[in-house]
């Protein structure tokens, strides 16, 4: 059993009680669970025709358009998961269990979102490093995301067995 020291509050959970329910309940929690493995299909398929590309110089064309449908995705699923924040915990973004969740996601937003302005503006090879840099940062930003969900589950079996204990004391 952890304990707290005098001065630092209990930690906030992630999720409370209520917004379990509304995160249960909404049928954007589906959504993002479909939208989340897609975009990680569509990040390797485009990571390779990347790397391809600044590898041999061929197939500029099918790499800027998969980055570009990587970059449609990832704006249908920050759109949705934005809606889903705020069904859940009631704030578009910036909901404290997924803050710096957040945070990060707007400079994956932000590099993603400079690659398009590249096609129009730099060289080819210096819109597939930028590509690369918005990659790297998605990567970090899905590891955030799948830390969370982890936590979450945690969080949900810690309750489950307490519930279970307490129903099983009171049974006794």
């Amino acid at each position: 059993m952890t304990q707290h020291s005098a001065s630092q509050p209990p930690r906030r959970p992630l999720y409370t009680p209520e917004e379990r329910r509304r995160r249960d309940e909404s049928s954007w929690t589906l959504v993002q669970g479909i939208l989340a493995p897609v975009q990680f299909v569509v990040f390797l398929i485009s990571l390779y025709l990347v790397l391809r590309y600044l590898a041999t110089g061929e197939g500029y064309l099918a790499a800027t358009i998969s980055v570009i449908v990587k970059t449609l995705v990832l704006y249908t699923i920050m759109i949705t998961g934005s809606i889903w924040e705020k069904v859940v915990f009631g704030k578009y973004l910036f909901a404290e269990s997924f803050f710096w969740e957040d945070v990060f996601s707007m400079l994956v937003l932000a590099l993603h979102t400079a690659y398009l302005v590249a096609i129009f503006t730099l060289d080819s090879q210096t819109q597939m490093f930028i590509a690369l840099a918005a990659y790297a940062t998605y990567i970090i930003n899905a590891g955030q995301f799948l830390i969370k969900l982890r936590a979450a589950r945690l969080e949900g079996q810690r309750k489950d067995g307490a519930q279970d204990g307490a129903l099983a004391g009171a049974a006794e």
